[in-house]
């Protein structure tokens, strides 16, 4: 559908227009409409479906017309709850861009800076508030903020939330703002507290399901390469080096496993840079932007860092750890092939990890095809038991509980066959 059907109001046409949008994605054609009538929204949708658009849009419509009837110092409106900095700047990105001929504000605040610059530009009035939850409950504690005039809650990525802890404060927010408002609710899975919050704050919502969590972005090529894990980052050089390669985002499952990637990739003449939690906002700003402007060709991140990068030509995914959770592979993947652009998900899989690659393909309903002609093909066949110690050790020994198993190796050859063992 294109946007000039969705009778929006002129200012925000001709900012999509200057933003080159002409025709909107599923999410938005379903959301907006619905929004426009003042619905409450309950959105399933992963990264990468314009789910920012298809809120930000109608609050920046409905907002446009409140300021008209009444004039005089900002008040905050409308309030957006995101997991991280990363993905709250984004936000309140998308608001600046398509509101940019409307007058009106939008501030983000965020924790790990400074507080006294969000103070000052709070302090000037906003319309428009984009918050993670803890700075924004920090801020609201020294009445420096006050959500009581809120008129539209967003909450997004809440299954994210959910993963880092966030709910009770999210609980929290939610007593501040009045309960005669429009709420909108996103997350990309409904666990089960998921659900349980989203039927707890929402009112005869209308439901989006869009891009089914089981689903991949079929102009993905995906592809896996079974490779020990001391040879992964051996692997992963090699891969690198090709120039035909413009821009990798490779996923680590850890902070430190990042910073291990980025230091052997340097030492072999790549240049990279990392992006999580134990960075500085500064440090993880001007990776991401150095990333996006293509100063750096590779980025290396955990997963709830890399929630809010959001890069229209991203030429590569790369996992260098499977994800224990397979829907995270779905959203790990759909960060590239967007626009319609195509895109390339490289997934390294070592003998403990096929297990999880056969949760990820049976979510998926997909077999990914193996590339078995790489320099550094599996060798282990079998993992060893990790050491148990005795329930009882004497003061004058000690010994130690071996799990038994054959030793033997399958030995791999540079075929071009996907005979690999899945199993």
């Amino acid at each position: 559908m294109l946007f000039e059907k969705l009778n929006l109001i002129e200012p925000i046409q001709r900012a999509l227009k200057t933003e080159g949008y002409t025709k909107a994605t599923p999410i938005q054609a379903q959301a907006i409409p619905s929004l426009l009538e003042g619905h409450d929204l309950l959105g399933c949708a992963q990264t990468g479906t314009g789910k920012t658009a298809a809120f930000a849009i109608p609050i920046l419509q409905s907002l446009s017309f409140e300021q008209r009837s009444t004039p005089g110092r900002k008040q905050i409106k409308s309030l957006v709850v995101a997991p991280t900095r990363e993905l709250a700047i984004q936000i309140r990105d998308s608001f600046v861009a398509y509101g940019r001929n409307t007058g009106l504000k939008t501030a983000v605040i965020y924790g790990g800076v400074p507080q006294n610059p969000q103070r000052r530009e709070l302090e000037k009035g906003v319309d428009i508030l984009v918050a993670t939850p803890g700075r924004l409950l920090d801020l609201i504690n020294q009445k420096i903020v006050s959500i009581k005039h809120i008129k539209h809650f967003v909450l997004d990525e809440a299954d994210q939330m959910l993963d880092m802890g966030m709910l009770r404060d999210v609980r929290k927010i939610i007593t501040y703002i009045p309960n005669d408002r429009q709420t909108i609710f996103f997350s990309a899975t409904m666990p089960a507290e998921i659900e349980k919050l989203s039927s707890s704050i929402l009112k005869n919502p209308v439901k989006v399901v869009v891009t089914p969590v089981s689903s991949t972005v079929e102009i993905i090529d995906q592809e896996v390469y079974f490779v020990d894990k001391g040879n992964k980052i051996k692997l992963l050089t090699s891969l690198l080096k090709d120039k035909s390669i413009d821009s990798a985002l490779v996923f680590s499952r850890t902070k430190h496993g990042a910073d291990k990637i980025v230091k052997s990739l340097e030492k072999s003449g790549l240049r990279a840079q990392a992006i999580h939690g134990n960075k500085s906002q500064n440090a993880r700003q001007m990776a991401l932007n150095n990333f996006k402007s293509r100063k750096t060709r590779i980025l290396v991140a955990t997963d709830i860092a890399a929630r809010g990068i959001d890069i229209t030509e991203l030429s590569h995914v790369i996992n260098f750890d499977l994800p224990e959770v397979p829907e995270t592979y779905v959203h790990r993947i759909g960060r590239t092939g967007r626009a319609n652009n195509s895109g390339i998900a490289i997934s390294f899989c070592n003998q403990e990890e096929k297990p999880l690659l056969k949760s990820i393909e049976k979510l998926t309903n997909k077999n990914i095809p193996v590339v078995v002609d790489h320099m550094y093909p599996l060798v282990e066949t079998y993992v060893e038991d990790k050491p148990k110690k005795p329930k009882n050790i004497s003061k004058t020994g000690s010994s130690r509980v071996w799990g038994s198993k054959n030793s033997g190796r399958r030995k791999s050859g540079a075929g071009k066959s996907s005979s690999y063992n899945k199993k």
